[in-house]
C-alpha cells in the first residue's frame, strides 16, 4: 500500500466523523511488541460499551503466535495491516511496535484515515515526529501519545490547581520515574542513544510541559551505575524564566516504583504526588482554594485499576467528535524535543 492509496482512503473517510452516542467504535492495533502492548490491548476490550477490537497486526511470526496463544489477545483476528487499514469501518487503530517502526506505522494509519493511539516516545528521530504529527492536523485526525498520568486523577486535579492558580506562580518542579530494570530492559535500553530516560522519563516530560510549556533550556546529566553501556541513572534540568524542573530516571534504583513522585511548588502552595500512580496527594496552601483549605492536608483520590482506561474513554469522545484532545501537535512536538534534551541526544 502506498501514500496514495492511504490518502484516497482517508478522503472517503472525511465525512464519516459523526457518530450515535451509543454506537460502538472499531479499532485494531498494530504492533504487539512495545512495554504497554498487551496492557493497551486489554484495556481496549475491556471498553465493550464503547470499543469493538477488530483485531491486530503483528509482522513477525513468533511474537504473533506468542501474542495470539496469550489471555489478552486469545480469539482476536490476525490481520495483515493492509486488511485493518483498508478496513472504512475501523475509526482508530492503536501503534504498539518497537519503538523504530512506531511513527511510520503512525503515519500510515493516518494516510489511511485512521485515528492514532501511539504508545511513548512515539520516535526516535525528532523530524520524523514532527512530521508525522503535523500530517494528523492535516488531515484532522488525532494522534493520542500514550502518556498515561494525563488521565491519572490526581494529575487532573494538579493541572486544575495549577491552571486556577491554586499555587501561584510556579517556581520548581522535582520529579522521579525509576524503577529496577530486569536484563531484558537493560539490554532494550542499552540500545537507545537516549538510555533509560528516553525510554521512561517521557511520562513526567509530558506533565512538565503541560503545566510550564517548552523549556528555554535543557541541561541533561548521566551517571551509569555500570560500565556494560547502559545509560540507566540519568537526569535533567529544565530552565525556565521563572521556574526549574528537575526530572530524575534511574534504573537502578531497588525501589524505584514507591520512590517515582511529582513535586511543584509555587508562590502560593506545593502540589505533591506520592507515589506517582497513587492518587496520594500532600497538598499545602497558603489561602482556601478550589474546596480546599489553607494549610496542609492529605488526599486519597480514586485511581483506576486498570492505568490506561481513561486514555481509550478520551479516545472514543474525540473520535465522536465530542470533544478535541486537550493536547495539541505543538506541544507534543516540544515534549518529543525534551524527552531527546533530557536524554542528552540533542
Amino acid at each position: 500500500m502506498n501514500r496514495r492509496h492511504f490518502l484516497t482512503a482517508s478522503t472517503a473517510l472525511a465525512a464519516a466523523h459523526v457518530y450515535a452516542a451509543d454506537a460502538r467504535l472499531k479499532i485494531g492495533q498494530i504492533g504487539t511488541t512495545h512495554a504497554h502492548a498487551a496492557g493497551k490491548m486489554a484495556s481496549m476490550r475491556g471498553l465493550p460499551d464503547l470499543w469493538e477490537v477488530v483485531g491486530f497486526v503483528e509482522k513477525d511470526e513468533a511474537q504473533r503466535k506468542s501474542a495470539a496463544e496469550s489471555e489478552t489477545y486469545r480469539g482476536l483476528a490476525e490481520l495483515t495491516e493492509s486488511a485493518l487499514l483498508g478496513d472504512a469501518s475501523v475509526k482508530a487503530v492503536a501503534v504498539e511496535t518497537d519503538i523504530e517502526d512506531s511513527c511510520p506505522a503512525a503515519l500510515r494509519c493516518i494516510w489511511a484515515g485512521k485515528h492514532v493511539h501511539l504508545d511513548k516516545p512515539g520516535a526516535l528521530d525528532h523530524d520524523e515526529f514532527q512530521s508525522m504529527r503535523l500530517e494528523a492536523d492535516k488531515h484532522d485526525l488525532t494522534v493520542q501519545i500514550g502518556y498515561m498520568l494525563r488521565y491519572n486523577p490526581a494529575f487532573e486535579l494538579l493541572f486544575k490547581a495549577v491552571r486556577e492558580g491554586w499555587l501561584g506562580e510556579i517556581t520548581e518542579i522535582d520529579a522521579a520515574m525509576g524503577k529496577l530494570a530486569e536484563k531484558s530492559t537493560r539490554g532494550a535500553i542499552r540500545k537507545l542513544p537516549g538510555g533509560g530516560f528516553f525510554e521512561l522519563a517521557g511520562h513526567v516530560t509530558d506533565a512538565v510541559v503541560t503545566l510550564l510549556g517548552k523549556p528555554a533550556a535543557v541541561h541533561a546529566f548521566s551517571t551509569p551505575t555500570t560500565d556494560d553501556g547502559v545509560k540507566d541513572n540519568q537526569m535533567a534540568v529544565l530552565e525556565y524564566a521563572k521556574a526549574t524542573a528537575v526530572i530524575r530516571c534511574n534504573h537502578a534504583d531497588p525501589f524505584g516504583g514507591p520512590r517515582r513522585r511529582f513535586n511543584v511548588t509555587g508562590t502560593k502552595g506545593t502540589f505533591e504526588i506520592l507515589p506517582l500512580e497513587s492518587g496520594k496527594v500532600n497538598l499545602s496552601l497558603s489561602e482556601a482554594k478550589g474546596g480546599y483549605k489553607k494549610g496542609t492536608q492529605s488526599i486519597t483520590l480514586e485511581v483506576p485499576k486498570d492505568r490506561y482506561v481513561g486514555e481509550f474513554r478520551d479516545l472514543a469522545k474525540i473520535v465522536r467528535g465530542e470533544k478535541k484532545l486537550a493536547w495539541s501537535a505543538a506541544h507534543d512536538i516540544a515534549v518529543h524535543e525534551t524527552v531527546l534534551r533530557g536524554a542528552g541526544v540533542w
